[in-house]
């Protein structure tokens, strides 16, 4: 399967602010923001200008409208699916989509209001931290609608974060977890009454972030990366040895000190 160079900008919406917050907006509310594979091309285009735009220091990812933060992939673009390659080739360009979200440097939030499933769960599951509204529902129904499976890199992503038991209980019964399930399995980070409180705690929560050191953040987000990949406690089969010198010989480390040691706030320059 090949994807489009582009997408329409009015499907995947892309803003950022003076202190450093990059938005990005799913842009189908009347397709439930279902996905195309113009959209997930546009999030790799995306990450990419993230990765390269050093003003940016937080990503919060969202949906339009109320009613869903993404209802997965747009099953139209499965219609022309009719050999080997078809299936292969998606499930290696949906590893190329999550992988840069996952790799962004920048911490990055899923701000999810009503219907997140298929697609839209794996984005929010590939994010740093996901906020919820009440009436929010996650899941991965597949068992009981396309009868396809997830790719092996999904469901490590999903079991590191709610272990592989609840990963069977959730594709098996092909049921959808409410908010507050999602929050005391650690699926999500934080639940709020609705989409207004939804947009302002993204926010408040993106801001913190920025303002926090961003050699540490990144460290912190690589470092727990390799280890989901690989895990294990001998330092030569998993080398951090580049983290830590990222961090303990950068400007920032030093500013960090003198500013601790004179009383004020650091004032951070991510290098």
């Amino acid at each position: 399967m090949s994807a489009p160079d582009s997408t329409p900008t009015n499907e995947l919406l892309f803003e950022t602010d003076q202190s450093g917050i990059a938005r990005i907006t799913l842009n189908r509310p009347q397709a439930r923001n279902a996905l195309t594979f113009a959209m997930y091309e546009g999030l790799i285009t995306l990450s990419r200008q993230i990765e390269e735009d050093r003003s940016i220091k937080a990503v919060i990812i969202t949906g339009a409208g109320e009613k869903a933060f993404a209802a997965g992939t747009d099953i139209a673009q499965f219609r022309s699916f009719e050999k080997a390659e078809d299936a292969l080739g998606y499930e290696r360009f949906m590893d190329r989509v999550l992988g840069a979200l996952e790799r962004l440097r920048v911490p990055t939030i899923a701000a999810v209001a009503g219907a997140c499933t298929g697609g839209g769960a794996a984005i929010a599951a590939a994010c740093d931290m996901r906020i919820a509204t009440r009436d929010a529902r996650f899941g991965f129904p597949i068992a009981r609608t396309l009868g396809n499976c997830l790719s092996l890199g999904n469901l490590k992503r999903l079991s590191g974060l709610i272990g592989p038991a609840r990963v069977k209980d959730i594709l098996f019964t092909a049921r959808l977890v409410g908010a507050e399930e999602a929050l005391a399995i650690g699926l999500v980070n934080e639940v709020v009454e609705d989409s207004g409180t939804l947009g302002q705690r993204a926010s408040e929560l993106a801001t913190l972030l920025a303002s926090h050191a961003p050699l540490t953040l990144q460290a912190t987000k690589e470092g727990l990366r390799r280890l989901a990949e690989k895990p294990s406690t001998d330092d030569a089969a998993q080398p951090g040895n580049d983290l830590i010198l990222m961090t303990y010989m950068s400007r920032d480390f030093r500013e960090g000190m003198e500013a601790f040691l004179g009383k004020r706030p650091p004032k951070w320059e991510g290098r």
